[in-house]
């Protein structure tokens, strides 16, 4: 896992809802729970700070570091997307986004990157589709010129979906998240005893999670596959975090305090906290 998306990942999945704000100490420590070392976390963290993600605050004469405003506003939409496991309704229309030719080969990349990371794919040279309007996509093309309407299309929507996007590989994706998962499903009763050991592995459930984010674009059940494998993916992801999260969030909050040792002496406690 590196240092980078370890850093969100922390801020998205627990930081935000106590505040958007850390000390570095505490960051530290509980990044160490799934192997990520000191010096990388500090660079991480000065990086994103440099780049208007994180900024430097002190609270009761404690150094950390807060989320951005803007910051906010991404891990709230990404957070939004990875617990939003259900399938989202679908009206039966396509939205097409039509890209003015940017000759910046840097800047295209970007384009290229937002809108597959919204759900689109390349349908032309600058022409995008899309199962449905990403609330993000006026900023994600904010002072790019663009044209974009929503229609049915006339023929199989399920080809349109296999022709565009990889959903073979996707479905492999899945299939391996899936064992992996299901792995975790026997030893569910031990890690709630143990709360650093359920942090870490319910961070790495939520890192290899969110990956999916830049892949799967959200197509409705009508145009996959009977036995799409990302429905099963889906829940048993929801059943784990689930089962993980108050033990998790003991060992957050121990951390927070500087007292992380202290959790692990109350395991009848977190799991009656959910």
């Amino acid at each position: 896992m590196h240092a980078r998306s370890a850093v969100f990942d922390l801020y998205g999945d627990h930081l935000a809802e106590r505040g958007g704000w850390a000390p570095i100490a505490a960051v530290v420590r509980l990044l160490a729970a799934v192997d990520v070392a000191a010096p990388a976390v500090r660079t991480a963290v000065s990086r994103l700070s440099r780049e208007d993600w994180l900024e430097p605050q002190e609270r009761d004469g404690v150094r950390g570091y807060a989320t951005t405003p803007r910051a906010q506003r991404r891990l709230r939409s990404a957070w939004d997307r990875i617990y939003r496991t259900a399938p989202a309704p679908w009206d039966g229309s396509w939205h097409v986004v039509v890209v003015e030719h940017v000759a910046d080969r840097s800047r295209r990349d970007r384009i290229t990157a937002s809108l597959g990371y919204l759900g689109y794919a390349r349908m032309a040279t600058d022409t995008w589709v899309g199962p449905r309007r990403s609330d993000e996509l006026d900023t994600a093309l904010e002072g790019q010129r663009t044209r974009s309407f929503s229609g049915r299309l006339d023929g199989d929507g399920a080809a349109l979906a296999r022709d565009l996007w990889d959903l073979r590989g996707l479905s492999r994706a899945y299939d391996g998240f899936l064992r992996s998962a299901e792995r975790l499903t026997g030893r569910v009763d031990d890690l709630v005893r143990q709360p650093e050991e359920a942090f870490a592995v319910r961070t790495t459930l939520v890192h290899e999670w969110r990956k999916f984010l830049f892949d799967d674009p959200g197509l409705p059940p009508e145009v996959l596959p009977d036995d799409w494998a990302g429905h099963a993916a889906a829940e048993r992801f929801d059943e784990l975090t689930r089962a993980l999260r108050p033990a998790a969030s003991a060992y957050v909050d121990a951390c927070l305090v500087g007292d992380p040792d202290t959790v692990q002496q109350t395991p009848a406690a977190l799991q009656s906290s959910d």
